[in-house]
């Protein structure tokens, strides 16, 4: 199970259960958006039903977890709570982005990976309500190769430090044709992953993207699908997360193309093991609220997230070739 300790809580601890109403709600909904949702699920109910929710999310929707969430809730609502059937959108966009679809009233629920961004949220008054609802793991891949030479025993701090040094040095000295020189690929596009990676650099005392930029720092601005993609195909290293790893085709994450060098962990690791730091690659996932929902059935969703028989049993059901992607928040 997820440590909820570090987070701030908006509503009912996990100890607590979660009673979600099953009454009817109308649906008032008249919002309108320039975007273009990336999906639109049904729950199965097959109609020209309306729009009730609308949800900003990045990794997770490419891996298919907020559509397992919208599918299971319409589901919920339409057999256990006798509602009228509707539909679910939604849109892709790294957590910066999923924020100001919110601020703007483009979306009703954000997913997001951003603390200090989510409170902001809340302080402005932006959202009413922020909660835990998954946490995801972050991997350190690269080429087989390796030409920066992390090993187990290295820390994950230590693995950066190599990644600079051998990539500084790789820089001024060509490296040997049996080996791709030592390059980092950065989303670079102010996702969770990009902060997360912009303070493991910062953490050691480097900023790559700083004048004068670090030449095998490669700025590659895509989502998370595409830009594993050009990591297994340009032997760089790189950080993803473990649903877009288990998401992507095995011509990405075959042993041949990348290897996970170091993988976040809330598990307690033996003194000396080389993962003391691994929690330092943990990426929990909170749910937003907006102030102002499209729909009331937006409320009635988060609750329904929290529910050890709702949103954490998709959680903790939530499998891509048969490994579990993701560690629920409550009721695991």
């Amino acid at each position: 199970m997820a440590n909820t300790s570090a987070f701030v809580a908006s509503e009912l601890p996990p100890s607590q259960p979660v009673v979600i109403s099953t009454k009817p709600i109308d649906s008032t909904s008249t919002r309108s958006s320039p975007l273009r949702a990336q999906e639109t699920y049904d729950g199965g109910y097959k109609g020209d039903h309306p729009v009730r929710l609308r949800l900003g999310n990045g990794g997770a929707g490419q891996a298919g977890l907020i559509g397992a969430f919208a599918n299971a809730f319409i589901q919920w609502r339409v057999e256990i709570c006798h509602d009228q059937a509707f539909k679910v959108e939604w849109y892709l966009g790294d957590t910066t982005q999923s924020l100001s679809y919110l601020s703007l009233g483009y979306i009703d629920v954000a997913f997001t990976y951003n603390q200090a961004a989510e409170l902001s949220e809340v302080k402005s008054g932006v959202a009413s309500r922020r909660d835990l609802i998954f946490t995801d793991h972050f991997y350190l891949v690269g080429p087989p190769a390796n030409p920066a030479d992390l090993n187990e025993n290295d820390s994950v701090s230590d693995m950066f430090n190599k990644i600079v040094g051998t990539g500084n040095r790789d820089a001024i000295v060509p490296p040997p044709a049996d080996r791709p020189p030592t390059r980092f690929l950065s989303r670079f596009d102010k996702s969770a992953t990009n902060i997360k990676e912009s303070e493991m650099f910062i953490k050691i005392g480097q900023v790559p993207w700083a004048l004068a930029y670090s030449s095998w720092y490669h700025q590659y601005p895509r989502f998370p699908l595409q830009a594993l993609a050009a990591a297994s195909q340009l032997a760089e290293y790189t950080l993803t997360d473990r649903g877009t790893w288990l998401s992507s085709p095995s011509s990405v994450t075959a042993e041949t193309s990348l290897r996970i060098y170091a993988k976040g962990s809330s598990e307690p690791t033996p003194e000396g093991s080389g993962e003391s730091d691994a929690k330092s690659l943990l990426n929990p996932c909170n749910a937003l609220l907006s102030s102002m929902p499209g729909d009331p059935l937006a409320t009635t969703f988060m609750d329904w997230l929290l529910a050890p028989e709702g949103g954490q049993k998709v959680v903790r059901n939530f499998k891509k070739f048969d490994q579990v992607l993701y560690t629920p928040a409550v009721g695991a």
